[in-house]
């Protein structure tokens, strides 16, 4: 091959660049101006012996200038350094300039090869079009947003779905919120490590007129949620998780036949039971019990919302019963994500309206009872079942808000705007905070007007819901 030839074959090649740069120049490194020259370095003189009779050597004479080494014949001047080298910029082709605009969008180019790329880029507009397509798109992979996704973005799809194609055997509406909050929690449990599960965890709720709370585990709620979904699964005659230990163990509350313990004592039962503290495996049985109440009150048709769910001491029809449910997944999710640093955010608007909802038509029952156990304020006026009286006007604020009218004499009352005595303005989140037991009645109320009585009475009855 001659020398043209294999000058043609190297095209593609950088033109006027170095492949491997070579040595820098020491004038590079070192201002040589600034840099005092040493002294000439001279042999010694051989010392001889004069001979007899000879005249001394006589002692040169100094002189202003610098002096001058033997061999030259005028004085050494300043050292002129040598020329810089500079190198000229990089002349790439088309294609290898193409090929590095990745680089160069995320900044991984050589000096060289930004300039080149640079030049480029204001006389070739496709490649200028796709290196700014480039940085967009680096600018994503840099955003500061959180990379959670949106609690809401499962309900979208599901929508957007169901809209398309309706399910042939749909969730009911009231089962809704549940099956959403078993969803997210799931979600949660799935991305946390194994240690995690054994995470410290305070349990926290109101008895009477003082805050109480309950040390466990990640994996401990996991459990207390699964035995108290039982008592739903008992209703809709499915497997107990809490198998005999119910009946087996008796209690106040317990009795031959089988009736359900209080959620507290089924928990404390399922906590005591275990010979090792709960841990991951837990996950599973609580999922696939979740997973069979949807799919049993979606193939039991209309009927099955009215059954009623026992709670030991009291009872309620089962679509209250999955919106309790799906509440206190809700408010154990978010106590989990507190302790394994998680974010955790609060159920749609419409799930959470409904949560409130069911709240405020059992605030009137539990107002009862404190009375009955004297933690309350008498009755002012009593009225025939179904007849307006004193009422609270319950006012929540923000997502899933809305207005209330709470009876405060006898829980068959109607609550009636005409007959407020008092009203409360509560932040959505807030009120459920309140109910779960996690904020103290005192501290709860943004806003009070009216009778003083009446509106604590009503703020210590919300915390009274919360339990175990």
């Amino acid at each position: 091959m001659s020398a043209n030839d294999d000058a043609d074959g190297r095209d593609d090649e950088a033109q006027g660049a170095r492949r491997i740069p070579g040595p820098r120049a020491a004038a590079d490194d070192f201002d040589l101006d600034a840099v005092p020259l040493p002294a000439p370095r001279t042999e010694p003189a051989q010392q001889r012996e004069p001979e007899p009779g000879a005249e001394p050597e006589a002692e040169p004479e100094p002189t202003d200038g610098p002096a001058v080494p033997a061999g030259r014949t005028t004085a050494m001047g300043p050292p002129t350094p040598p020329a810089l080298a500079t190198s000229p910029a990089l002349v790439l082709p088309h294609r290898v300039l193409k090929s590095l605009l990745g680089a160069w969008a995320l900044a991984a180019c050589s000096a060289e090869e930004t300039e080149a790329v640079e030049a480029h880029l204001t006389g070739c507009a496709a490649c200028a079009d796709e290196a700014l397509r480039l940085r967009d798109a680096v600018g994503l992979l840099h955003s500061d947003g959180s990379l959670d996704l949106d609690p809401m973005l499962r309900s979208r799809v599901l929508d957007a779905c169901l809209s398309r194609r309706p399910a042939k055997i749909p969730v009911p509406d009231w089962a809704a919120p549940y099956d959403a909050e078993t969803a997210r929690l799931d979600a949660l449990l799935r991305d946390i490590g194994g240690s995690e599960w054994h995470a410290p965890v305070r349990l926290k709720w109101f008895e009477r007129e003082r805050a109480v709370n309950r040390k466990t585990t990640v994996a401990g709620v996991i459990g207390h949620l699964m035995t108290v979904d039982g008592l739903v699964s008992t209703a809709l005659g499915l497997d107990d998780p809490l198998g005999n230990a119910a009946g087996e163990r008796g209690g106040s509350d317990a009795a031959p036949g089988r009736v359900p313990l209080s959620p507290g004592a089924r928990t404390e039962a399922y906590w005591s039971a275990a010979r090792r503290p709960p841990t991951r495996a837990v996950r599973e049985p609580w999922r696939e019990q979740s997973h069979a109440l949807i799919r049993t009150v979606s193939f039991a048709g209309r009927g099955v919302a009215e059954l009623s769910v026992s709670y030991g001491d009291f009872a309620l029809p089962l679509q209250d019963s999955m919106l309790d449910r799906a509440f206190e997944c809700w408010v154990h999710g978010g106590d989990i994500a507190d302790a394994v640093d998680y974010p955790y955010e609060a159920p749609s608007a419409a799930h959470l309206h409904r949560m409130i909802d069911l709240a405020a038509r059992l605030l009137p029952a539990a107002l009862a009872g404190r009375r009955r156990a004297g933690l309350a304020g008498p009755a002012r006026h009593l009225v025939t079942a179904g007849s307006p009286g004193r009422s609270l006007h319950l006012e929540i604020e923000g997502s899933g808000g809305g207005d209330w009218y709470i009876a405060l004499d006898s829980p068959a009352a109607l609550g009636s705007p005409a007959h407020a005595v008092a009203q409360v303005a509560l932040d959505g989140a807030e009120f459920c905070q309140l109910v779960a037991g996690h904020v103290s009645p005192v501290e709860a109320a943004a806003g009070q007007e009216g009778d003083r009585e009446a509106i604590r009475d009503v703020l210590f009855a919300a915390a009274s819901l919360s339990r175990l």
